[in-house]
């Protein structure tokens, strides 16, 4: 076959297969050629310049920060939102990456799943009112990861997360009644010994998917209206120790690991070890303010999932 003849053939192997949206096996039975050959004839094409794919991304779609994102930290997947601009407007932010967090959820949450799922985050509030029920998941269960007693005022933000999320997917609700920060060590000894409590704790190690919130040193407003914080002079403790952020209320440095005080035996909440066992560990979170806890979180390797607004997402690959 002289060349001009071989490009005849893959010319029109390629204009059958592109542009007509024939199958490999209809080009085969029509050419009279054998399947492999039209798979073969279907490459070179590419090869010899006569078919280029391109894809054309849509204005939003960050396809290509999402893959330095995974490629940078070592992500199993990175969602990323259009901050539109508006980086420092943190409930705009809430907003589209909770709706885009729960796409992601709907997506890839499975049957006999058990989800954990923190309390007092915003985002996540954002991501339970903008999800769509799934009905066809049977079996799961939703644990509060973090303790979900506070304040009565903001109470009713943890409990509806977790009873609206099990809602949602046709799952069981396992709710840990207990504050997230406690007055003591020897208090949370105490309600360690408690029935409804360990029926929660018992099950962080049995968790496949979590979902959380990541939080810089200073909690927001949620966080300090339900009054799972630390004082102002223990906050100073977790900086001076190196701290820049929380998953869960366990503190890490920029670095991402973990910053261990005294503070930490008085949280009531899944580890950060168990958490990094988790099979989808995924952040929700961005904003200006939260740019390096996010950093630290995914250096540590807390999470393993990340949605994110397009500014953030940019710091953490621009700094990383």
């Amino acid at each position: 076959m002289t060349r001009i003849d071989e490009l005849r053939l893959l010319t029109r192997v390629a204009r059958m297969y592109y542009q007509r949206n024939m199958s490999q096996s209809q080009i085969s039975g029509q050419l009279g050629l054998s399947q492999a050959t039209i798979s073969r004839l279907v490459g070179r094409a590419k090869e010899e310049g006569i078919v280029r794919i391109s894809v054309a991304v849509p204005n939003g779609v960050y396809s290509e920060v999402e893959e330095n994102l995974v490629e940078t930290y070592g992500l199993r997947d990175a969602i990323v939102v259009d901050s539109d601009d508006r980086e420092d407007d943190e409930e705009f932010l809430h907003r589209e990456i909770g709706a885009a967090a729960a796409y992601y959820v709907e997506s890839v949450v499975g049957r006999n799943e058990t989800v954990g799922i923190s309390s007092w985050s915003s985002a996540l509030l954002a991501l339970v009112d903008a999800m769509h029920p799934v009905p066809r998941k049977t079996g799961v269960r939703v644990v509060q990861i973090l303790g979900g007693v506070g304040n009565p005022a903001a109470e009713v933000h943890a409990n509806r997360l977790t009873g609206r999320f099990a809602d949602l997917v046709n799952g069981t609700a396992v709710f840990l009644p207990a504050p997230g920060v406690v007055g003591s060590e020897a208090a949370l000894r105490v309600l360690l010994d408690d029935s409804y409590v360990r029926e929660a704790t018992e099950l962080f190690d049995r968790v496949s998917m979590a979902l959380v919130g990541i939080g810089a040193v200073k909690p927001s407003s949620l966080l300090a209206k339900s009054g799972n914080i630390f004082s102002d002079e223990e906050l100073e403790i977790l900086r001076a120790n190196g701290a820049v952020g929380d998953v869960l209320l366990r503190f890490f440095d920029a670095d991402g690991n973990p910053v261990k005080t005294f503070l930490d035996n008085r949280v009531m909440s899944m580890s950060l070890e168990q958490l990094r066992k988790v099979d989808r560990a995924i952040g929700v979170a961005g904003g200006r303010r939260k740019c390096n806890a996010i950093r630290g979180a995914l250096r540590g390797g807390w999470i393993n999932t990340l949605v994110t607004d397009r500014h953030t997402a940019e710091c953490l690959v621009n700094e990383p």
